[in-house]
């Protein structure tokens, strides 16, 4: 997977992802976690998935928390299946 920073300041994020079920899930847990806004779309489906992030919290914490908060869902969902 290959990701690409457009654009990026405290409160704003733009990057690029060539991975369309990465970009959906970390768009729901950004959504979920309150962040003030988080989409992403693809112009066409041979293009990269843009994704946009604007947090007041700041970006870096935001996407930290959401990746964490999909790790230890994964780890939860990975011991359920051991089982």
């Amino acid at each position: 997977m290959e990701v690409n920073i457009i654009k990026s300041d405290k409160g704003e994020l733009d990057f690029s992802l060539d991975n369309v079920t990465v970009a959906e899930v970390l768009r729901a847990y950004l959504s979920s976690e309150n962040d003030d806004f988080a989409a992403w779309r693809r112009e066409h489906p041979s293009k990269p998935v843009i994704f946009k992030l604007i947090s007041e919290k700041g970006v870096s914490k935001s996407v930290s928390s959401a990746v964490s908060a999909i790790k230890k869902d994964c780890e939860k969902l990975r011991d359920l299946v051991k089982k």
